[in-house]
């Protein structure tokens, strides 16, 4: 028997097959000609069944482009046992979530254990009950689609959360409750320079497709460095590292700035795209960066609460930003002190910033500092059978040392 056995619900009125939600697809595998039988007499009028009479049969229906809803499994079969078929069936991420229940004769607890810590959902034994059969699939059906509805719209609201503080919320680490810490983080603001006024008179469209390409963009480098998105305001952006997850606070100020660097740079690409959608103006933005103690937590009401953070030291990364140049990047005198062995930046300077009654000492990143020798920090080499590349901007401090002893096992493999 082949995929081709695709047996129609007979009970469903043509009527209705165009309104109405199509049946689910009930896979039934057994070597026995007696039980396929059985099966499809009971199963036929409700549902879509796929009939396979062995393991590799199974799994061919399985790994194509429409897999079943529901598996019903027998476990005594040649060549391929249903152990065999529900190992591949959980190693393969397209399958893994769906149900499976063991149609067996054994009843030993053994077996049933061994089963269902394989993944097996149920356990149906034979000979089959059909009111219990029928019960069974239906409750199981149920269960898989309300998991998948559940899936689907956490990863609709997961949009709406900074990746750090989605995970935590779902492993436990934060509760949906007002409390807020105070810690040390290091905090990114940025703005499109003379955005508003340059596009006064396009078309709400034409706005809202450049800036979502342009957060997309920018929200991907966040993710690849580890900064939390905290929110977007207009065409600015407000990013922080430190919390949900921190590397401490020397690592987290470095990958901030290493993070502006890497905007700045990705701005040549959105360039290219806006030109596409004709602005006759050339954007680039403004980055202020500062590190010292907020208050970051769940602000808001019982309604509705805002992840966020607050305190001086925000304010000071917003003035900061205000205050850079175009392209340009300014970081505190509290952040350059934590980078300053690894990020370039030019003479420092005094900066006026509204609401703080002192100057604020303030550097412009020129780049990555060079090691001693003039030592490249970034390498990529090509040959037949091997390709090497090596940034070490994108590289985290603490695991360099890591990366350096692959790099030695892979030569000595290479030598030997």
């Amino acid at each position: 028997m082949n995929q081709d056995h695709l047996l129609p619900s007979a009970g469903l009125k043509r009527a209705d097959a165009a309104t109405s939600k199509p049946p689910a697809r009930v896979l039934v595998v057994d070597d026995t000609e007696d039980n396929l039988f059985l099966m499809t007499s009971l199963l036929e009028d409700k549902y879509q069944l796929l009939l396979a009479s062995s393991g590799k049969e199974a799994l061919a229906i399985i790994m194509s482009q429409a897999p079943p809803d529901l598996i019903l499994l027998d476990i005594m079969m040649p060549e391929m046992d249903g152990y065999e078929v529900l190992r591949r069936i959980r190693q393969h991420p397209p399958t893994a979530a769906i149900p499976v229940i063991f149609l067996t004769a054994l009843s030993t607890i053994e077996e049933e254990q061994l089963g269902l810590d394989l993944g097996a959902v149920d356990y149906i034994t034979k000979p089959i009950s059909p009111p219990l059969l029928m019960a069974r699939v239906q409750s199981h059906l149920e269960r898989s689609g309300n998991a998948r509805r559940l899936e689907a719209l956490s990863e609709k609201l997961s949009r709406y959360l900074a990746p750090q503080v989605y995970q935590s919320l779902f492993d436990g680490l934060q509760q949906a409750k007002i409390h807020t810490e105070r810690k040390k983080l290091t905090v990114f603001f940025s703005d499109i320079k003379d955005f508003t006024g340059s596009t006064a008179k396009w078309q709400p469209e034409d706005i809202t497709r450049l800036l979502n390409g342009y957060f997309s963009e920018m929200s991907r480098i966040a993710a690849e460095y580890g900064g939390t998105v905290d929110k977007f305001i207009g065409d600015a952006m407000v990013i922080f590292f430190g919390d949900p997850h921190s590397r401490g606070v020397r690592e987290d100020a470095l990958q901030c700035v290493k993070m502006a660097m890497a905007m700045q740079r990705g701005m040549a690409n959105l360039q290219n795209l806006w030109r596409d959608i004709g602005p006759s103006k050339t954007f680039r933005i403004r980055i202020g960066i500062n590190t010292g103690f907020c208050d970051v937590g769940n602000f808001g009401s019982d309604l509705r609460m805002d992840y966020t953070i607050i305190g001086p030291e925000v304010n000071l990364a917003a003035r900061l930003e205000q205050a850079a140049e175009p392209g340009g990047i300014l970081i505190s005198g509290e952040t350059y002190a934590l980078v300053r062995d690894e990020i370039e930046t030019d003479q420092c300077v005094s900066v006026d910033a509204r609401g703080f009654s002192e100057p604020i000492t303030a550097h412009a990143v020129r780049g990555p500092a060079e090691a001693a020798g003039g030592m490249h920090r970034k390498f990529q080499r090509e040959l037949q059978g091997i390709r090497t590349l090596l940034d070490l901007d994108r590289m985290p401090s603490a695991d360099r040392a890591a990366a350096a002893l692959e790099l030695r096992e892979m030569a000595d493999r290479l030598a030997a």
